[in-house]
């Protein structure tokens, strides 16, 4: 095979000639500029950091620069507007080649939050396992409206059952969140509904936004109410769920082929109802307190005199702790809703549910109501029966006020030193 190299060529050489040979013109106007110090100053800069001209490309950098692209053709440079800022004491302020102030603030807010979530969803599992106990739990004689009657009865079912009887049910309380955020990304994307409200919403946003979270809701509910068996239910007389247990008692319950067949046992038609009021109004309810939370604790601290790098600092725990009071008021207000709903959920499931007022021996759960009217009728005897498993509540949500509150201690002491 033949060899395609010039026998005359010299790379030096043309290094060399290009060097020392002024600018020539070639055809299309482009004029070659040499490498030597022949061209001006303000070309250099950008000579050898700027992309070659590619017909029909489109630099992103240049797009940003000049708010688009003319025809097939890139800008070749951008105007130089003076020498780069020296950034070496920045770097030697933040060590070499370490990480900056903003970045390690970043930082710090992503483990807030998931601080945050692991105390949402991990450490008040127990609080919420035990609510719903309390509130399907007709036999029991104390109502459980004081955190220090929880106390002694959550401590009486671990020392009985191990510690793992008030973790049950975790994991498909994970299943129905995903399933949840997933059916509204879909539903949203499908129907063009808004998933989040600006701040200056419309009528017909807002009515939109609602629609969502109700198709959200209905989507879910056959999941959420296996997943509520399985955190009710005693770990005494019966096995530990599968993971996938959940998703098939969900469409077992929603074809209406259950292996549990009642008279009792409700349709999902009958809890309609009851879980889309429960839910638009806690949602309603809770954003309502969360924007009305949060603007005073920015308006609290905008008044305090602090210099911007403490103002970045505690910028993500206003959000968390009007976040957290939104859901203690939302909670709180619509327990006695939220006790109908889980009682005509769990009825004809013969789900049996331990001692809420001794911490040792199971009860059954035998109910007969018709619907949600009939059940709320029965709901309304006293007070104190309709808001029974309160102290669970206040714990739980004491319990994440503790650990916010730790979390920001901790922030600062790092902050400071």
């Amino acid at each position: 095979m033949t060899s395609r190299r010039p026998e005359t060529f010299d790379g030096l050489e043309v290094f060399n000639r290009g060097r020392d040979e002024p600018a020539c013109s070639v055809a299309g106007g482009y004029t070659g500029r040499p490498f030597g110090g022949g061209a001006p100053v303000e070309l250099q800069q950008g000579w050898i950091t700027e992309p070659p001209d590619i017909p029909g490309s489109r630099n992103l950098h240049h797009l940003r620069g000049h708010g688009g692209y003319d025809g097939d053709r890139t800008p070749q440079y951008e105007a130089w507007t003076g020498p780069e800022e020296d950034t070496s004491s920045s770097a030697a302020a933040t060590g070499s080649g370490g990480p900056s102030a903003e970045q390690l603030d970043r930082f710090a807010g992503f483990g807030i939050g998931l601080v945050s979530l692991f105390t949402e969803n991990v450490l008040a599992h127990p609080f919420i396992v035990f609510r719903r106990q309390c509130q399907v739990n007709y036999h029991a004689k104390c109502h459980h409206l004081s955190p220090f009657t929880v106390v002694v009865v959550m401590y009486n079912i671990t020392k009985t059952q191990g510690p793992k009887a008030l973790w049950k049910g975790m994991g498909s309380t994970f299943i129905v969140q995903g399933i949840t955020l997933g059916a509204e990304g879909i539903i949203s994307e499908c129907t063009s509904l808004p998933r989040e409200l600006p701040h200056k919403w419309t009528v017909k946003q807002a009515l939109g936004h609602l629609l969502l979270k109700g198709l959200t809701l209905m989507v879910a509910l056959p999941f959420y109410t296996a997943s509520l068996i399985e955190t009710v239910q005693s770990d005494v007389v019966s096995d530990t769920p599968g993971p996938l247990d959940c998703l098939r008692e969900g469409f077992a319950r929603l074809l209406a082929s259950s292996a549990v067949r009642s008279r009792r046992l409700l349709p999902l038609a009958f809890l309609l109802g009851p879980t889309l009021i429960h839910g638009l109004l806690r949602y309603t309810l809770a954003s309502a307190v969360q924007r009305g939370a949060l603007s005073l604790l920015l308006l609290a601290q905008k008044n305090k005199k602090m210099t911007q790098s403490s103002n970045r600092r505690l910028s993500y725990f206003p959000e968390l702790a009007a976040n957290l009071a939104a859901n203690l008021v939302a909670d709180a207000a619509l327990l006695p809703l939220e006790g109908v709903l889980h009682q005509l959920s769990v009825q004809g499931t013969r789900t049996i549910v331990d001692d809420t007022d001794r911490g040792a021996g199971v009860l059954p759960i035998n109910t007969q109501y018709e619907g949600f009217t009939d059940c709320l009728a029965a709901n309304s005897t006293g007070c104190t029966y309709r808001y029974r498993g309160l102290g669970a509540v206040l714990l739980q949500y004491g319990l994440g006020a503790i650990v916010l509150g730790a979390t920001k201690a901790a922030y600062n002491a790092y902050a400071l030193a």
